[in-house]
């Protein structure tokens, strides 16, 4: 198993859900991923190695807290990445 951050995996778990919730931000593949980006700048990483490490990351992450947490810093992203787009595309 190589390195991998499982915070990704639950950030993007529920990304495209509220992305697709929200009328007025961009759906572009640029701003989807500036959101993901800017959210998981503001979680604490949850970097794994192992399957076992793996398993119990998955498990810790999955409690209520932290589910908000992720959906809340997930709802900032948006916000911020909806009032300053960086593509000159009209939406």
């Amino acid at each position: 198993m190589e390195v991998k951050n499982v915070m990704e995996e639950f950030v993007f778990k529920h990304l495209d859900k509220m992305i697709n919730s929200d009328e007025k931000i961009c759906k572009c593949e640029k701003c989807r991923i500036d959101v993901a980006m800017l959210a998981l700048n503001n979680l604490k990483p949850h970097y794994v190695a192992t399957d076992k490490g793996n398993i119990y990351t998955n498990i810790a992450l999955y409690d209520k807290n932290n589910e908000v947490d992720i959906m809340c810093a997930i709802g900032r992203a948006i916000k911020t990445v909806g009032d300053n787009p960086r593509h000159a595309e009209v939406r």
